[in-house]
């Protein structure tokens, strides 16, 4: 028996980016960031990535993989949830409007 093949790739029609999340994200990381008093430079170096990289991160040019996300919640010792809970409508940190 033949095993069937993957076809690798997003499905035909669906979209690589979004940017209401992606803003989302970046705005969420950068208010962190700043709040913490960390440049941004420093910032990237602690998660492990390019200064260039978190820019697009943070002005919402780009959506970072799970471990991505990861990496730049245990940078700012939050956690990842509290990152990606400004995507729900309705929820202002950490808890429901």
């Amino acid at each position: 028996m033949q095993k069937p093949t993957i076809q690798p790739g997003r499905p035909a029609g669906t979209s690589t980016y979004e940017s209401a999340p992606a803003m989302a994200f970046g705005q969420a990381v950068r208010a962190a960031r700043v709040a913490q008093a960390i440049a941004q430079d420093e910032f990237a170096a602690l998660a492990g990535i390019s200064r260039s990289h978190m820019g697009k991160i943070e002005r919402g040019e780009h959506v970072p993989t799970l471990p991505l996300i990861l990496k730049i919640s245990m940078a700012l010792k939050i956690s990842a949830a509290e990152l990606i809970a400004v995507n729900r409508p309705g929820f202002r940190g950490g808890s429901l409007v």
